[in-house]
C-alpha cells in the first residue's frame, strides 16, 4: 500500500509540476516562433514569390509567371555547375566520409595522444571558409609556381583544389561524430566478436560498421549539403576561374558551383534578378530531394543493422 501511495504522490506532484508548464508554454514560445516567421518563413515565402516576378527590389516586383524558370533551363553556365557541383559532392562524400571514419577507428585503439590528436583534427573546422580560401589560394599557388603554373591555369586544379581544402575543413568535425559512434558500440558484442574468434578485419566490417549506420547517416548528409550549398570556398579560393566556352559557343566558369553561380547571376544586371531567385529555388528543392532520399536509405540500413 506504501508504494502505492508513494506513486500515487509522484503522479500527483508531477502533474502539479507540468500544469504552470503547460499554461506558460504559450509565453516561452511565442517570441522564439515570432521571431523564426520573421527571419526564416516570411522571406522564404516571399522568395518563392520573387522567383516568378521580374525585380530589383521587392517593392517594384512585376508578375511574368514561368519566365525567369525557362531562362534558368536555357542558361549553359546554370547546367554546367550543376554538373559540376554533383561530380563534386559525389567525390566529397566517398573522400570525406572514408578519412573521416579512418581517422576515428584509428583515434579509438587507445594509442597515446588520443585526445590531442582529435584537437588538432578539429581545429580547421572553427576557421572560416573565406580565411581558409585565400589561405589556402596561396599555398597552392606556392606550390604549384614551381612547376611553372598556378591554380587558376587548369579546372582539375581548381577541383582538387576545392576538394582537399573542404577536406581539411570538415574531416576533423565528422570525425568527432563517427568517434561517438564507434565508442557507443556495446563492449559485450565486442567480447563476444573476439570469443568466437573473429580478427580485427571482420570485427571492423561485421560489428564496427554496421552498429554505426547512425553516424553515417549524420555525416554523409552533413558532407551532401555542405558540399552542395558550398559558397565562401568557392569564391575566394578560385572565384569560379577559369573561364571556358561550350561548344554553342557561350562563356562559363569552370569551378564555379551552384552557390556562387546564383550569386553571380543576381548581381550581374538588374534584370537578372527574378532568374538568380528562381534557381535559389530549383537549389532548395533539388537539396531537399536529394537529402530525403539520402536519409531514407541510410535509415534503411540501419534497420537492418
Amino acid at each position: 500500500m506504501s508504494k502505492k501511495k508513494r506513486n500515487s504522490a509522484a503522479v500527483v506532484n508531477s502533474k502539479l509540476i507540468s500544469r504552470p508548464i503547460q499554461r506558460c508554454f504559450p509565453l516561452f514560445v511565442l517570441p522564439t516562433f515570432i521571431a523564426f516567421c520573421i527571419g526564416f518563413i516570411w522571406p522564404f515565402v516571399q522568395g518563392i514569390y520573387l522567383s516568378f516576378c521580374k525585380f530589383t527590389i521587392p517593392q517594384n516586383a512585376k508578375f511574368v509567371a514561368f519566365d525567369n524558370y525557362a531562362r534558368v533551363f536555357r542558361d549553359s553556365g546554370f547546367l554546367y555547375s550543376f554538373f559540376y557541383t554533383a561530380a563534386f559532392a559525389i567525390v566529397s562524400i566517398v573522400v570525406i566520409n572514408v578519412v573521416a571514419f579512418s581517422v576515428a577507428y584509428f583515434l579509438t585503439q587507445n594509442i597515446k595522444g588520443a585526445n590531442m590528436f582529435r584537437t588538432v583534427f578539429f581545429m580547421p573546422n572553427l576557421i572560416g571558409g573565406i580565411v581558409l580560401g585565400y589561405i589556402w589560394s596561396m599555398i597552392f599557388d606556392g606550390i604549384l609556381r614551381k612547376y611553372g603554373t598556378f591554380l587558376l591555369a587548369k579546372t582539375e586544379y581548381g577541383f582538387w583544389g576545392l576538394l582537399i581544402l573542404m577536406c581539411w575543413q570538415q574531416v576533423g568535425y565528422m570525425m568527432i561524430i563517427y568517434i561517438a559512434g564507434i565508442q557507443s558500440v556495446s563492449e559485450d558484442i565486442m567480447e563476444a566478436a573476439k570469443i568466437d574468434g573473429a580478427n580485427k578485419v571482420q570485427t571492423l566490417f561485421r560489428i564496427t560498421i554496421p552498429n554505426v549506420m547512425s553516424s553515417f547517416t549524420i555525416c554523409i548528409f552533413l558532407t551532401m549539403t555542405n558540399s552542395f550549398k558550398l559558397f565562401d570556398q568557392n569564391l575566394a579560393l578560385t572565384g569560379g576561374m577559369p573561364v571556358a566556352f561550350q561548344p554553342d559557343g557561350t562563356m562559363v566558369n569552370t569551378t564555379e558551383m551552384l552557390a556562387l553561380n546564383i550569386f553571380n547571376t543576381f548581381y550581374t544586371g538588374a534584370n537578372s534578378r527574378g532568374v538568380a531567385q528562381a534557381k535559389s529555388v530549383i537549389f532548395f528543392l533539388l537539396v531537399a530531394a536529394l537529402s530525403l532520399l539520402q536519409l531514407k536509405f541510410t535509415r534503411e540500413k540501419e534497420v537492418q543493422s
